[in-house]
């Protein structure tokens, strides 16, 4: 069977038993079904083979099984699994619950910083709206008292006017988006710490919550209140326990040994729920670590911006709002201890109802005639009664046996199951008993294992893979043994997030949360940039010292030649040349007066003698060219 063609048949197997269970009135979720689904397929009990073809009856009966399975709402198993899922869908690191705080506050804010930032105002009174809305949204930024209070208001506004004046508002409407809420985280920053360094000299904050203080009361009395949980589970456990015992030694009445699968259910839902309260404990403490370091840090930052400050009228912002910045630094932390504080204490409380039905099925006057003669033990009897009796590594040369004496970290050892007896769970079919480490810890395949027994120790020294085969073999017939003994690694994981999955073996693993996860498949491609920074490549750039050498000579060569061009036969005409020219132009001048000039005309005169008939005409002949004669001369 295809890995595709498996996973339709299971979302359809899973959507069918959702509505046949809603059918008959109880409402599952998928996370849930795809668990149980995952559960009844594993267990060897039901011979579904998982490598072949699952049939029409087979899918039928898959059904069957995991209805009635859903269905049995007293089951304390079912409500192990439950309390399995729940705490795996909610319960995260410090990080990741302070990330989705902050995304959730920004998304909350982000109508208020769009009514700054996309705003133009056109005139005074849309300024002061402005104006108001930085000073609101400084106010549910940083937490420090209602923004309907006016006391709070006015405080507020008064220590923003101390940094960012009104008449700075057209220059902040000036920046871009980006710039603009970079500067009101700015603001707000500073503004919290003004009001905190007013807070602690005694000129306001009356609105602001002790946060130091109102932590230090809460964690301890929520600390408190897991232990006593966790002190009543565990003394549940060891009832349980002790009882368990008895009916595998054959000392009790045989008609009592009809309880034995419900005690062993009963069992495995109240140690899961003392191993989960651990975690939160642990989480408590952690916070009580961090305010604690915040307390000390916020002191001395106070104190140094006392001596800063002292009684000056003026002090540059260079040296103060660093010190401001760090101030609402610090006491962001403290309202993030709170976040955390409070969802810790709320993921403890929803436990609560997932142990219902063992207290159902085994109220006190069903115990009582159980318990009657039995010494019921503690673990911590259980571990001083053992201690004495320890393993000799010298008979186990072949093996590597830890101690404390000779082991550094012996404490933060990573023990498999969960530090569970392995021995004692196979051999006493299912019994939960916490290993003793101080008997000896013996490190096989780089994994630790603790034992109960010295006894215990011995026969699982003979045949470590064997045991470790079985303890898998018996959390495919309980499912919630998966998780409680941390066996994660060695199944298939089962998400809470979708309903797909493939009915096969894997070997994944999720260190950090140790969520069961379902496995899912999808084809994808992705495309990879091929230069993610933009090239600076010099491509005149030469390494070699005598390619360089080459070129120095060349260029020193080319000051001594001249470039010359000549046309050839071979090369004219050969391609088409177009030139452009500029076409000649008619052009006229003209001057500012039009003259002429005449110079004297020099005449000539020619004259003939003739013979006159008439003397006085030669007389007169004569007289005239003596004259120009005379003129002449």
């Amino acid at each position: 069977m295809s890995h595709f063609h498996a996973k339709n048949i299971i979302k359809i197997i899973i959507r069918e038993i959702i509505e046949e269970c809603a059918n008959k009135g109880q409402q599952v979720s998928e996370t849930l079904v795809a668990f149980i689904v995952k559960a009844v397929v594993l267990d060897p009990r039901n011979e579904f083979h998982v490598d072949k073809k699952l049939t029409k009856y087979d899918i039928q009966n898959l059904i069957n099984i995991c209805v009635y399975r859903l269905l049995d709402q007293n089951s304390p198993s079912l409500n192990t699994i439950k309390m399995q899922i729940y705490f795996d869908m909610n319960y995260a690191g410090r990080n990741e619950y302070l990330n989705e705080h902050h995304i959730v506050l920004e998304s909350n804010l982000s109508p208020v910083s769009r009514d700054i930032t996309d705003i133009h105002a056109k005139n005074r009174q849309e300024l002061e709206a402005i104006y108001h809305k930085i000073v609101s949204f400084v106010l549910l930024c940083s937490g420090l008292g209602a923004s309907n209070d006016i006391d709070t208001v006015v405080e507020a506004t008064v220590a923003l006017q101390s940094v960012f004046p009104r008449s700075m508002l057209a220059s902040f409407l000036s920046l871009k988006r980006k710039e603009k809420e970079q500067q009101l985280r700015e603001l707000t920053m500073i503004v919290t710490g003004i009001r905190l360094y007013n807070k602690d000299v005694g000129k306001g904050g009356e609105s602001i919550d002790n946060l130091p203080a109102i932590l230090n009361n809460d964690i301890p009395t929520t600390s408190n209140q897991h232990e006593a949980e966790m002190e009543l589970s565990l003394n549940i456990a060891e009832r349980y326990t002790t009882i368990l015992e008895k009916l595998e030694n054959g000392d009790v009445n045989k008609d009592l040994h009809v309880y034995v699968d419900l005690l062993k259910e009963a069992l495995y839902n109240i140690q899961q729920h003392v191993v989960f309260l651990r975690l939160i404990t642990s989480e408590i403490i952690t916070c009580a670590q961090q305010v604690e370091f915040l307390q000390q840090k916020f002191g001395q930052q106070m104190e140094e911006l006392k001596s800063i400050v002292q009684d000056k009228i003026a002090v540059p912002t260079a040296d103060v709002y660093p010190h401001f910045i760090a101030l609402s630094h610090l006491w962001y932390g403290f309202q993030g201890e709170i976040v955390l504080l409070s969802v810790f204490n709320s993921i403890a409380t929803s436990l609560k109802p997932y142990l219902s039905s063992h207290a159902q099925i085994f109220s006190d006057n069903t115990l009582g005639p159980l318990l009657e003669n039995l010494d019921v033990k503690t673990n911590e009897q259980r571990v001083e009664e053992t201690s004495s009796d320890r393993i000799d590594p010298s008979e186990y040369k072949d093996h590597n046996w830890l101690f404390p004496e000779t082991t550094h970290n012996f404490d933060s050892l990573p023990l498999q199951f969960g530090g569970i007896c392995a021995y004692t769970l196979i051999e006493k079919n299912g019994l939960l008993l916490m290993g003793n480490p101080k008997i000896g810890i013996l490190k096989h395949n780089d994994k630790y294992y603790s034992f109960s027994s010295k006894k215990a120790a011995k026969t699982f020294a003979e045949n470590p893979d064997k045991y470790i085969w079985l303890v898998i073999e018996m959390a495919k017939q309980h499912a919630e043994l998966i998780q409680l003994l941390e066996l994660l690694h060695q199944f298939e994981p089962i998400t809470p997030y979708t309903g797909s999955a493939t009915i096969t073996s894997s070997t994944t693993t999720n260190k950090e949360k140790g969520i069961v996860r379902l496995g899912t498949t999808s084809d994808i491609s992705a495309q990879t940039e091929t230069h993610l920074l933009p090239s600076h490549i010099v491509k005149s750039y030469e390494w070699n010292e005598w390619e360089l050498r080459r070129k120095a000579i060349k260029l020193a060569n080319l000051r001594n030649k001249v470039t010359h061009s000549m046309q050839t036969k071979l090369s004219h005409l050969r391609r088409e040349n177009i030139s452009q020219v500029y076409l000649p132009k008619q052009k006229a001048a003209q001057t500012k007066k039009i003259n002429t000039t005449n110079v004297p005309k020099i005449q000539q005169i020619h004259i003939t003698m003739t013979i006159a008939k008439r003397n006085d005409l030669a007389i007169l002949g004569k007289g005239v060219l003596n004259k120009t004669v005379g003129q002449r001369t």
